[in-house]
């Protein structure tokens, strides 16, 4: 499998480039992300990992989410909650703030993978439920008659998991293996704000809300049937 790096710091490169070898991964380095916009359509890798030295990451995001759809990497500068989480609602899939650990890195791009390759996203068919209508072909919920919106790969990968196991309640630890792809307790205060994200996509009153239901002290449910 391959991964594309993008950096503009001969250390970085370095470093990720032995990660990312580490991980089992021949890398592709660039060096703009400009580049992206011709190159990736002939040479597409597995998973992308930008290391950009910017004050804009998150245009970086938007950029790269309008030519990669593959899983994305972003290491930035620190940040504050509010800017981390755009990122995240942009399409990145896994935020390091420096300093990082490069062991994590490893071990968050291996699980990565796994997610993509599990997925097999563009082979599913469309999930419906009520209403809400799941397109894993491009990314896309669509509620009644209106627009189609398009959700974040860890969006996508929550919908796709409460949706699947509709009417079962689901643990915390058991959404974030699914979606994050590692095991243990997890980070509450993660799943909490990313399914409010999506509750604010699907839901008619996202402050009383009729599919994702909270199940206090244990996880979430979706649908009526748990």
């Amino acid at each position: 499998m391959n991964a594309r790096l993008i950096t503009d710091n001969a250390q970085d490169e370095a470093i990720l480039t032995h990660a990312l070898r580490l991980a089992g991964l021949k890398t592709n380095v660039s060096h703009h992300i400009e580049e992206l916009d011709q190159s990736w359509p002939l040479q597409p890798d597995d998973i992308l990992v930008v290391a950009v030295r910017s004050q804009t990451p998150l245009a970086q995001v938007r950029h790269i989410r309008g030519a990669v759809q593959a899983p994305l990497i972003m290491i930035v500068e620190r940040m504050d909650e509010d800017d981390h989480v755009a990122m995240i609602d942009a399409g990145a899939d896994w935020v390091f703030q420096r300093p990082y650990s490069v062991r994590v890195l490893i071990a968050y791009t291996k699980a990565l993978l796994r997610r993509a390759a599990s997925s097999g996203r563009d082979a599913l068919p469309t999930l419906r439920y009520e209403e809400i209508r799941l397109n894993p072909a491009n990314r896309t919920v669509s509620v009644g008659a209106g627009a189609p919106q398009r959700l974040s790969q860890l969006e996508y990968r929550l919908l796709h998991t409460l949706m699947v196991h509709q009417g079962q309640v689901l643990p915390t630890e058991t959404i974030v293996e699914h979606v994050w792809g590692y095991t243990g307790d997890g980070d509450r205060s993660l799943v909490r704000g990313l399914i409010n994200r999506l509750r604010m996509k699907i839901e008619p009153n996202p402050n009383s809300p009729q599919y994702i239901r909270t199940i206090p002290r244990i996880g979430y449910t979706f649908g009526d049937d748990a």
